[in-house]
């Protein structure tokens, strides 16, 4: 078809006048529709950037800006302490219509300091603290000002969490455990160093999106494990803090996470409230209350962040050395370990957040001589923030965790996946399980985390190789650099260097003290009189919408060029045997891989083993009970919700004496570690454990079979098993009806 034959198809409404209604006049309207629209909503965005410059300033001229949800009382100021940090703990005061068992276990959630200011855990209702709260435990939160107190440091830092720690406890003298404490992001791996110091303070951890392993990943995903070596290591992160006047500017780690997304930083961020601009005001503005929110660290604090965790990978190694000389060891912790993960993370992916575990360990029996209990669980696509700020995984992943806490205290030793299964109609025994998911622990091994995917060793010599690198980096900007730049910085040109940074200068340049910006306000309130959006089926804006897809595929494809150039060349550049060599790294070297057991912990689990073994035949109906239940169990491979909500029902319908949580978690843990180690031995000792009144014995039976089927019929090597019980038992699978239900957890007589 020749040119001319086509412009006369596309455009005969130019050469004849169309009738009222017809396309020509519809096209038109629809034209005028959209740029009324379009003008509107520019105006109106330009109105919300000027609010979010407002919010801006007066959130950071606050003594303490944070983006708590809830009414909070000071409970300590870290910054009276005889050692200050910028630190305090709060207590969450519940809003009304929320009930609070000063009973249950406090939660004590620690916000990150990773370039924010305080408040994520709490920013929303159905938050951490929300959901806690909801079920009825009393709630602290751990946050931090501005700006750092002279000489703090992240060691000084961990002993003043500690002392918050011990005023919790000391508060809830009648608590049924410790503190369950919650660590986000950056907290995360500060929580675990001090748990792993100060162990017997900590009820179950739950570590939400925290690098622990952070050389840990895969090929071709998570590039920004290969910055510090892109960069020469951490001397520049001296030098940002030098320039900085000894404090490191928090901007410069949110810039970080910004650039891992430039579609979202550059345009869906934004457009999204362009295009929404009369519904996404109030939601786009309370984030950026957070995510403006920047504060400042000590050089000392970074330094510490940079070269132990995230260049020198050295938390999971188990190199961290406390000034007192105490090495930071992971397997030290003797709490219940939950870690919150996910696939779309791509600031923590999970081999960051998991494989500090095949590096602590060689097997899960080893987990289990360490008396550890580890819980994880991955999400298959919620982004870095969703996992401590999305209302959905708070809803489900949060809310379960919160609502069966104890049931992770009492697990017995050993790796889990938590998984979550919708409660339906069908559901057995639904009336057992609490909110609309059902949670399982169910039994894993290492396989199933190095399945995930990780390093070769050619892959762990080259981070070695970036490590010592860095090193020598800053041994020599240190030497002869440093002195020249800190003699040349002043406390103004400091000040002046932070105000000048460009994320900051986003919201100033906005804000109102911008002259143009009234002339902004004063037109948005016209608008907000006339306002005329254009309709859901206006043709432009489909044009729009695909437009908007359009730049975010140009900007990701141009992200992930730049990341595979990146990988390209760290693995390039540190994969070079002759720089290994050059550095001391071997080239042929295998990795050191884990840890062995120390001597002293060996020696102190071989006299464990002695003693439970030589325990095995002592107890009564209350131990043989815990013990038949764990055996036939077992069988299974997970635990259920509903088992445990079972259990407790059984011991709320006895009034005999009951142990406490703790008393009870370190009986199963012993009838756990007899059946792991002499099961047959332990099994045949439970007929002289027993009491001589068949009715005691055959409520005991009872009462395992109600526990046992409250999630599935008891079938398969379950069924044998609990035949097996029965004939221990001496009741006979028909004898156990029409008898009162038996408190496991009660003395025997």
């Amino acid at each position: 078809m020749s040119m001319d034959k086509a412009q006369q198809l596309d455009t005969p409404q130019l050469d004849k006048p169309q009738l009222p209604g017809g396309p020509m006049s519809g096209l038109v309207a629809s034209a005028v529709e959209y740029l009324v629209d379009a003008g509107q909503r520019s105006v109106l965005f330009l109105d919300i950037m000027r609010q979010r410059g407002d919010q801006y300033r007066e959130h950071v001229a606050q003594t303490a800006p944070h983006v708590l949800q809830y009414a909070a009382e000071l409970i300590m100021d870290g910054r009276k302490l005889d050692e200050p940090v910028n630190y305090a703990l709060v207590r969450i005061i519940p809003p009304k219509g929320v009930d609070i068992d000063m009973k249950r276990r406090p939660f004590i959630v620690v916000d990150p300091r990773a370039g924010h200011g305080p408040g994520i855990g709490g920013f929303k209702a159905d938050s951490e603290i929300g959901v806690a709260m909801k079920a009825g435990h009393p709630c602290y939160f751990i946050g931090f000002l501005p700006e750092p107190m002279p000489g703090q440091t992240i060691e000084r830092i961990a002993r003043a969490e500690a002392l918050f720690i011990e005023k919790v406890i000391s508060r809830h003298p009648e608590a049924d455990g410790k503190p369950c404490v919650i660590g986000n992001c950056q907290a995360g791996w500060a929580v675990m160093i001090l748990a792993s110091l100060r162990p017997e303070l900590f009820g179950p951890l739950v570590i939400a999106g925290a690098p622990l392993a952070y050389w840990a990943g895969v090929h071709g995903k998570y590039p920004m494990r290969y910055s510090g070596g892109l960069l020469g290591g951490s001397w520049l992160t001296a030098l940002a803090s030098d320039l900085g006047g000894g404090k490191f500017d928090g901007a410069w780690l949110v810039q970080n996470f910004e650039n891992q997304n430039p579609s979202n930083t550059l345009w869906t961020k934004q457009y999204n409230v362009y295009s929404k601009v009369d519904t996404e005001a109030d939601r786009y503005l309370e984030f950026e209350r957070w995510w403006g929110g920047h504060v400042n660290l000590n050089a000392e604090e970074i330094q510490f962040i940079v070269d132990e965790l995230f260049v020198g990978n050295n938390l999971a190694a188990g190199k961290i050395e406390m000034s007192n000389g105490k090495k930071v060891d992971l397997r030290n912790i003797r709490s219940p370990i939950v870690v919150f993960c996910s696939k779309g993370d791509n600031i923590t992916p999970p081999q960051q957040a998991l494989h500090w575990i095949l590096e602590c360990y060689a097997d899960v029996d080893e987990i289990r001589a360490y008396g550890q209990t580890i819980v994880y669980t991955v999400h298959e696509s919620v982004g870095h923030l969703g996992i401590f700020v999305s209302g959905g995984v708070a809803k489900k992943e949060h809310a379960e965790f919160s609502s069966n806490i104890d049931l992770i205290d009492v697990l017995p030793p050993g790796l889990y996946e938590a998984t979550f299964e919708a409660r339906g109609s069908d559901t057995v025994n639904a009336d057992l399980a609490t909110g609309q998911w059902i949670m399982r622990c169910e039994a894993r091994t290492l396989d199933d985390i190095r399945a995930m995917g990780g390093n070769s060793p050619e892959d762990e010599r080259r981070f070695a190789a970036a490590k010592r690198v860095s090193e020598l980096n800053l041994a020599a900007y240190q030497k002869y650099v440093q002195p020249w730049i800190k003699g040349m910085v002043t406390p103004q040109m400091a000040e002046l260097a932070r105000n000048m940074h460009p994320l900051r200068l986003q919201y100033e340049a906005f804000s109102s003290q911008n002259p143009w910006m009234s002339v902004v306000k004063s037109a948005a309130d016209a608008v907000e009189d006339k306002r005329k959006p254009a309709s859901k089926d206006n043709p432009f804006l489909a044009f729009q919408e695909q437009m908007s897809k359009q730049i975010v595929h140009a900007l990701d494809s141009w992200r992930d060029s730049q990341e595979a150039l990146s990988e390209a060349i760290f693995l390039n550049v540190y994969g070079s045997p002759a720089l290994q060599a050059a550095v001391g790294v071997d080239p042929n070297a295998e990795p050191s891989g884990r840890r062995e057991m120390t001597v002293e912990h060996r020696a102190m689990l071989e006299k464990r083993i002695a003693e439970l073994k030589s325990k095995i035949g002592e107890g009564g109906l209350r131990e043989a009970a815990i013990r038949a239940l764990l055996y036939v169990g077992s069988a299974r491979g997970m635990v259920d919700e509903r088992s445990i909500e079972a259990l407790r029902q059984v011991r709320r319908e006895h009034t005999g004496t009951r142990l406490t949580l703790a008393e009870f978690k370190m009986l199963v843990r012993e009838q756990f570690f007899m059946l792991l180690l002499d099961r047959d031995g332990a099994l045949g000792a439970i007929p002289k454990m027993l009491p001589d009144d068949v009715n005691q014995r055959r409520g005991a039976f009872a009462a395992m079979r109600e526990v046992l089927s409250a999630s599935e019929d008891i079938t398969g090597e379950r069924a044998k098993r609990l035949k097996q019980v029965a004939g221990l038992f001496g009741v006979g699978e028909e004898g156990d009806s029409n008898v009162a239900p038996f408190d496991p957890r009660a003395k025997a007589s």
